[in-house]
């Protein structure tokens, strides 16, 4: 499991989720399947975790390198891309 960025407008708590993004995960294998045939969509879901609730569930994505890059290397790392968003926000 990874840590993942929350998106700025999103509805979870917290600044990040542990995901997923192991793509041999037998959630994320069946899930390709599962939404063709529910949804006649080519996507599928990683497992997620909202480390402040406990709440967990599917992340849908459509490709196997879709939300990567929100992947957070160092727990430092949210705090600076925040303040680097807010000074692009300032000088737009």
């Amino acid at each position: 499991m990874a840590r993942w960025e929350n998106p700025q407008l999103g509805s979870w708590s917290g600044e990040y989720q542990f995901v997923c993004f192991n793509d041999d995960c037998p959630y994320f294998v069946r899930g390709w399947a599962w939404m063709q045939s529910q949804f006649n969509v080519t996507a599928s879901y990683r497992f997620r975790l909202e480390p402040e609730t406990g709440e967990n569930g599917p992340l849908p994505v459509w490709s196997k390198k879709a939300l990567r890059s929100g992947i957070i290397q160092d727990p430092n790392q949210v705090q600076d891309q925040n303040q680097d968003r807010d000074k692009e926000a300032h000088h737009a």
